[in-house]
């Protein structure tokens, strides 16, 4: 039964404790010849580890208690898979998931996220807007004086870059992401070879491991958005002090002189003009900046923040 290979190969290759569960379980009922109890393993598995055997259809029913569904399928999910039949097409090489635990967001992670929220506000709240801006303007304002507005632009879209960048490469995993890129890739070759040999068995055993792996979209979005929390914590305050500076908002009016900015493709323009539908020349003025010095820090860093698949 290609179905409960599949499903013992997924739940081992996971858990070390649950593949010693399966072994436990196989030994006790001399490979599926007799029957087994829950009395009979309770001091060797965990209630836990029993049930997931009954639920995967591992253990079903007998005459005196549960027996081994399939011994010859439940030892070959035991082993390592071969693609080299039908069977392993549904079992395939299962790619490790590191744990997530090694992953999880730290209280740092979870305070700066809070404080990120929090930032949010000024973009609509002036007071706050103000306030920000205020206090960002000690260690700017020398900058801003020595420099046209332009300038000091560049640099903070250098310096927002050069932080964003090392901190993408160091917070986030990237053999952790390679790895569930790798197991969506596996899945997905394995479901197209069962279609094309008309293995139905097989195809329902990689739908059931598909639903499996859907939690590997949430381990993917909490791998990408830790180091995105950090770089809103120190880009929004930036972005307020420009928001402050230049006057953008109801009520609100420039703090430093500004003179015309030019851009490539468009020309002359005032900081707070439109020059692509509502986006103001402002913003389009530090997002080249910005998206032109990151290229060059990964370049010469040699810094590669995409998930290479194996």
């Amino acid at each position: 039964m290609p179905r409960i290979e599949s499903k013992v190969r997924t739940l081992v290759s996971k858990d070390d404790e649950m593949r010693e569960a399966v072994e436990t379980v196989l030994d006790r009922t001399d490979d599926g010849e007799r029957d087994v109890t829950w009395l009979d393993v309770k001091g060797d598995l965990t209630s836990g580890q029993w049930g997931r055997l009954i639920e995967k259809e591992i253990l079903v029913e007998g005459d005196e208690g549960f027996r081994v569904a399939d011994a010859e399928a439940t030892r070959a999910g035991l082993e390592p898979a071969s693609t080299s039949d039908s069977s392993g097409s549904a079992a395939g090489s299962v790619t490790e998931i590191p744990d997530d635990d090694e992953s999880s967001w730290s209280k740092y992670d979870k305070g700066a996220a809070l404080v990120t929220v929090g930032l949010f506000v000024g973009y609509s709240w002036k007071p706050l807007r103000d306030l920000i801006g205020t206090a960002m303007d000690v260690p700017l304002s020398p900058l801003q004086e020595l420099l046209p507005f332009y300038a000091v632009v560049m640099i903070l879209a250098l310096a927002t870059g050069l932080y964003s960048t090392l901190l993408q490469a160091n917070l986030m995993d990237m053999d952790k992401m390679s790895a569930y890129q790798d197991r969506m890739k596996d899945i997905q070759e394995r479901r197209k070879e069962a279609k094309e040999a008309g293995d139905d068995d097989a195809l329902d055993a990689i739908q059931e491991e598909q639903m499996e792996a859907m939690g590997d979209q949430l381990g993917m979005f909490k791998e990408q958005f830790r180091p995105m929390v950090w770089i809103m914590f120190f880009t929004i305050p930036v972005f307020l002090w420009m928001y402050w500076s230049i006057g953008v908002g109801q009520n609100a009016s420039a703090q430093v002189a500004l003179d015309s900015l030019v851009l490539p493709l468009v020309g002359e323009v005032e900081w707070t003009e439109s020059v692509i539908g509502p986006i103001q020349a402002w913003i389009v003025w530090y997002f080249l900046c910005s998206m032109g010095f990151t290229q060059i820090i990964r370049k010469s860093l040699n810094i590669d923040i995409s998930p290479t698949s194996s």
